[in-house]
């Protein structure tokens, strides 16, 4: 059943969205994605326009919101930090109210949580959180819709995430696992381990739901995995900190040894993309049959374009 409430809301992270809310989303994802395979054409966007603010460059998020609005008979507009004076000439809280009086939605990727808030305060329009140091919440939720591919469903199932456990990927895995009752290994050096406040913010979410949120350095804990799942060792950034990065997480990285300790011979293989092929993950298994990478960024469409239905 659709909910009601969700005409108008924003996407900053997943923490005040209900697990119902989330369960609705990747059903309508799983929807529209059948829609395109059968050439199911629709024009729902029609007459609207999306404003799409990028601070950081994307292949993913970008292509999936202009791909998904676009099809849908929307008019995208990129913005670009040579575009537009945000936070330089003008600020974040004026250039919010312009465009929110301009178009029907806004989608921001960048570095600060703070920006895509005000943007969400005060622009009266729906605001989409395309990636921030702090989450990317419509990554993970491709990440879940490929789980549920793969395996016909993602409660109860086990997924690890290898490598820097502050990361925004990370962190937004653990908060849409807890609430939709998937089991969320973080492995991860102790330096780079993920923040108690969240992990305090999850066990109230997880106890609700069933799932098992939990955080080590130990590689040993891939046992039983049905996923394991890495993401780039020096985020945007964070280029200068890079050989640091690389020493400290060299033992983290996904081969197909690390691949057999999950015990489990349908264990897929995650990655949020771009990769670099022989420091977080091995070309042999990005490139193998356990990998679901293209998968995962084909659904980034469908989930986008779901999420902007059910808001807008």
């Amino acid at each position: 059943m659709k909910p009601t409430t969700l005409k108008g809301r924003s996407l900053l992270n997943w923490k005040d969205w209900t697990p119902e809310e989330i369960r609705f989303l990747l059903e309508l994802s799983h929807s529209v994605k059948k829609d395109l395979r059968t050439g199911d054409i629709h024009q729902r966007f029609r007459g609207k326009s999306i404003a799409l603010l990028f601070e950081k460059r994307s292949t993913r998020t970008r292509c999936a919101f202009e791909t998904a609005f676009g099809e849908e008979g929307g008019h995208p507009v990129f913005l670009s930090t040579q575009d537009i004076q945000l936070g330089s000439k003008e600020s974040v809280e004026d250039t919010a109210r312009v465009l929110g009086r301009m178009f029907s939605a806004i989608e921001f990727r960048g570095f600060r949580q703070e920006t895509v808030e005000i943007l969400a305060r005060e622009s009266g329009v729906p605001v989409y959180n395309g990636l921030t140091d702090d989450y990317h919440p419509t990554q993970v939720l491709a990440d879940i819709m490929t789980l549920e591919e793969s395996f016909g469903k993602s409660e109860g199932k086990n997924l690890c995430f290898v490598g820097d456990g502050r990361n925004n990927v990370a962190r937004s895995l653990i908060i849409i696992c807890a609430k939709l009752g998937v089991n969320c290994t973080i492995i991860t050096p102790a330096e780079l381990s993920t923040d108690k406040g969240l992990l305090d913010e999850a066990a109230v979410w997880a106890a609700e739901s069933g799932a098992k949120i939990s955080v080590t350095d130990k590689l040993d804990a891939v046992a039983g995995a049905d996923a394991l799942y890495t993401d780039v060792w020096v985020s945007m950034g964070e280029e200068a900190k890079r050989d640091k990065r690389i020493a400290l997480l060299s033992p983290y990285q996904i081969n197909r040894e690390l691949m057999s300790k999950c015990g489990n011979d349908s264990a897929i293989f995650l990655h949020c993309l771009p990769a670099v092929k022989e420091e977080e993950v091995t070309t042999e298994v990005i490139e193998g049959p356990m990998s679901r990478v293209w998968d995962q960024a084909e659904n980034r469409k469908h989930t986008i374009k779901a999420i902007m239905l059910a808001t807008i």
